[in-house]
């Protein structure tokens, strides 16, 4: 016999949901979800945030007095999220540890639930989200099954080799309650009447005698059905015959024409237990280290820097989190305000409307905890193009330039640096005395590689813009005089290059007493585009580094994941011609690195307050060379992207030492 379960997300928050709109979808989405379960029987998960919850007390009582009962008496199960919707890999621990606590207190206060299992948000998934939510006191959750096939390498593999339990960055694992993005869009489509009914029930019947599992009819949206939210220009009609009640005659012909048994997500989760040896991985790799929902337009970078102003919107919330941990025990409303404005609504198809709300109630909060805007960081005296004389030049440290004035050599007793004034700078080596002075990222010519594919110059330090709309592309591989001045123990050197729209203000720090490089990119006069801002391109030299390479960074948990680099990764190859990208990590605090077989290093640090970049990797084979980048985004584009918004400027610091 086939076995099934629903669960529904509700979520009062969705982008495109009005605010004098949430009683409406409460009447036409919510209870009726209440009414399914009551007439059909059908145990369902209802998955909803504490602020979800709190806001449905506050609109319509009786819907949550009811809620309440029906969990009282086993008809359905309370699925936890947290105090908000929010993208977990792409913030700090502290604030993941806030959302899940909130959110859990809420459970209880309100409904006097202690939810089992958790659903990860957007199912973005982390390995240190593992150790989180074990830490909260769940005891399963449920994640997206495609698109951890696709990370692991299964997509073509049976579905019996898909793990049964994720594990974490140590030894902590929990099992996992898999949906499918496939049979709920299905059952989207047929209740929507896109798909004729018995189209959709041939189609669960091939699923339940191939896949040998029990099925995720539909682990997904409410405010849909019934609904329209608005969010498209073109939006599928409502069923002149009522989708909820197509909703439930389908259910029963399941039920009766496939003899499906419905059980709880709880239920579903201890059969699976029950009925396969655990199979417990990580459910992350080195090319998918944050898989989330659907299809590939759904990536991480979809919250991070696409949406209106996600950009500065994150920078912001990492300005008030630095805030309040510097503070010290930051106040439960300020933890609840600090979710709220990390939440994954606001930086996808927001209303006009609670837009302009989000930042009023962004600047009230940055007004009450005393933050000021912070100084714009650029190259103020590049315009006068003077250079330190020999005599002038801190001790230890001196500069040669080539005959034809194209490459600039400075050598500091800890390192030497090459770079390139033909290409803005751009650096053709770099090298730290503990390395032996072996150069670690640079430049690589063309021709290096033998593959027609790679038959380019690979530079370091470098920034590429792109606006497909305009047919436009952007680099800073122009000549510069660059500008050389001191600053303490730093040597500063700079440039502006001039942009087909704006200018780009450019900096290199030097540390003169300590192994230290640091990038800094500052545009000015450019408005963010409809396309992509990468910055601090960083091209590792194959001859330093033995493989295999190992990446190492913090997504949302409380430790580091670690991602060995055994595959091709192409985190900035575009998913479509409407999508720029596919991937890319959280480094939640600022820091990443790359180390190779022998233990040696190279880290990127950065303060995401200042500006919350999000690192890429590109890692490519040729032969028996490799290409390896590492860049920063500031934008990417994808459905979400509006124009405007703003690029903030941003540094990256480059060390050999943690």
């Amino acid at each position: 016999m086939a076995q099934g379960y629903l669960i529904f997300h509700l979520n009062l928050a969705f982008s495109s949901v009005k605010t004098e709109a949430r009683s409406e979808v409460i009447s036409k989405c919510y209870w009726p979800v209440l009414e399914l379960v009551e007439r059909t029987g059908i145990p369902v998960g209802i998955e909803l945030t504490g602020w979800t919850l709190q806001q449905i007390a506050l609109l319509d009582q009786s819907w949550v007095e009811r809620f309440r009962q029906m969990l009282e008496n086993h008809q359905c199960e309370l699925i936890g999220s947290g105090w908000g919707q929010i993208i977990g890999p792409l913030v700090p621990y502290q604030v993941n540890h806030w959302n899940q606590k909130l959110g859990i207190d809420e459970y209880q206060a309100i409904l006097g639930v202690m939810p089992c299992i958790a659903l990860v948000n957007e199912m973005a998934f982390s390995t240190g989200m593992v150790d989180l939510y074990v830490e909260a006191g769940y005891q399963g959750i449920v994640m997206d099954r495609d698109n951890v096939r696709l990370a692991l390498g299964l997509n073509h593999a049976p579905l019996i080799a898909t793990p049964t339990h994720a594990l974490g960055c140590g030894e902590r694992s929990m099992p996992v309650l898999w949906s499918d993005s496939i049979l709920f869009q299905r059952l989207q489509r047929v209740v929507h009447g896109d798909i004729p009914v018995p189209e959709y029930l041939a189609y669960v019947k091939q699923r339940a005698e191939q896949d040998d599992a029990v099925l995720p009819i539909y682990c997904n949206d409410v405010e849909i059905f019934d609904y329209r939210p608005g969010r498209f220009t073109a939006e599928s009609r409502l069923h002149p015959g009522g989708e909820w009640g197509r909703f439930e005659r389908i259910c029963i012909r399941l039920q009766e024409e496939l003899a499906l048994d419905w059980l709880s997500p709880s239920e579903a989760l201890k059969s699976q237990g029950a009925t396969q040896n655990p199979n417990i991985q990580r459910l992350t790799s080195v090319s998918q280290p944050i898989p989330v929902k659907k299809q590939a337009k759904y990536n991480i970078n979809r919250w991070a820097v696409t949406g209106r102003d996600d950009l500065w919107l994150n920078t912001i919330c990492h300005q008030i989190h630095q805030l309040l941990m510097r503070n010290g025990d930051a106040p439960d409303d300020a933890r609840r305000e600090l979710c709220e404005f990390w939440a994954s609504d606001l930086r996808t198809h927001i209303t006009d409307d609670r837009w302009s709300e989000t930042c009023e109630r962004v600047a009230a909060a940055s007004r009450r905890l005393g933050m000021v805007e912070s100084e714009r960081k650029s190259c103020e005296k590049v315009g006068q193009h003077h250079f330190l004389t020999e005599k002038s030049l801190p001790d230890g440290v001196q500069i040669v330039r080539d005959e034809e004035g194209i490459l600039w050599t400075i050598t500091t007793p800890n390192m030497h640096l090459v770079l390139n004034a033909r290409r803005g700078l751009a650096i053709n080596s770099l090298a730290f005395k503990s390395q032996n002075y072996e150069p670690i990222i640079g430049s690589l010519p063309q021709g290096y590689f033998k593959s027609i594919e790679l038959g380019a110059d690979f530079y370091s330090g470098g920034v590429l813009i792109e606006v497909p709309g305009e047919r436009n592309r952007m680099t800073d591989l122009e000549w510069v005089t660059p500008n050389i001045r001191q600053q303490g123990t730093e040597l500063l050197i700079s440039a502006m290059v001039p942009l087909a729209q704006g200018t780009l203000a450019k900096e290199i720090a030097i540390d003169a007493k300590n192994e230290r490089v640091r990038l800094s990119y500052d545009f000015q006069q450019l408005e963010r585009p409809l396309g992509i801002v990468r910055v601090g391109i960083v091209t590792l030299l194959p001859e330093f580094f033995s493989s295999p390479l190992v990446v190492l960074c913090v997504n949302g948990g409380p430790e580091i994941e670690s991602f060995q680099i055994d595959q091709e990764v192409t985190h900035g190859y575009p998913a479509s011609t409407l999508v720029s990208s596919t991937a890319a990590f959280g480094a939640t605090d600022g820091r990443l690195m790359i180390e190779d077989s022998t233990g040696r290093k190279l880290v990127f640090s950065w303060n995401p307050a200042d500006c919350a970049a999000i690192p890429m990797l590109k890692h490519q084979w040729a032969g028996d060379r490799h290409l390896t980048r590492v860049s920063f985004s500031l934008c990417e584009l994808d459905d979400t992207a509006c124009a405007g918004g703003r690029l903030m400027p941003f540094s990256v610091e480059l060390s050999v030492e943690e």
